[in-house]
This record gives structure tokens, C-alpha cells and sequence, in this order.
């Protein structure tokens, strides 16, 4: 079952890297937890003939009421006051900040 978790001096690696620390209990946790991420990233490097259009919007493109009556809003109203877009979805710059 070792093969579904990350060796603990992976996550401590990780945790480094972040400036983070962490109990002995959160490793253990996080042993799991960043192996299934790594997983679910794996899965996305494997496509082949990769298309923006397979790309999950945040939303839909129709408008819908929800047996718990959330409102599902179309697209164009969403967008409307946005600046910078690419389809149905909405563009931000990234930004790294060094420490001084």
C-alpha cells in the first residue's frame, strides 16, 4: 500500500520548499493527500491531443434552477464586466514574489 503515499522525506521536502512545518500526524496525512494530487496531475499530463475546449468552465452556459434554488447564471452575465478573457474563461496575470 506504500505505492499510494508519498515517503515521508518527500512530504518533508515539500514542506521545506513551502517554509512550512508539520506534526508527525499531518506528514502522515499529507503522505496521502499530495500522492492523490499527484495522481489526479499525472492523469491531465497523460492526454493526448489536448484542447482548450476540454477545459471545465466554472459554469454553464444555460441558465438553471436548482432543486435547492441556486441560480445557475449564463455566461454573458458573467463576463459582461471582465477584462481580460479567453472563451468562457476568465484571464489573470500570475504574479511571484521573492522574499527580500
Amino acid at each position: 500500500m506504500e505505492e499510494d503515499k508519498l515517503s515521508p522525506e518527500e512530504v518533508l521536502h515539500a514542506l521545506d520548499l513551502a517554509r512550512l512545518s508539520a506534526t508527525e500526524e499531518e506528514i502522515e496525512k499529507y503522505r496521502k493527500e499530495l500522492k492523490q494530487m499527484i495522481n489526479e496531475i499525472d492523469k491531465i499530463k497523460d492526454l493526448h491531443d489536448f484542447d482548450e475546449d476540454l477545459l471545465i468552465a466554472p459554469w454553464s452556459s444555460e441558465v438553471k434552477t436548482h432543486h435547492d434554488g441556486e441560480i445557475t447564471i449564463e455566461n454573458g452575465d458573467i463576463l459582461q464586466n471582465v477584462p481580460n478573457k479567453k472563451g468562457n474563461f476568465i484571464a489573470v496575470d500570475v504574479e511571484v514574489l521573492k522574499d527580500e
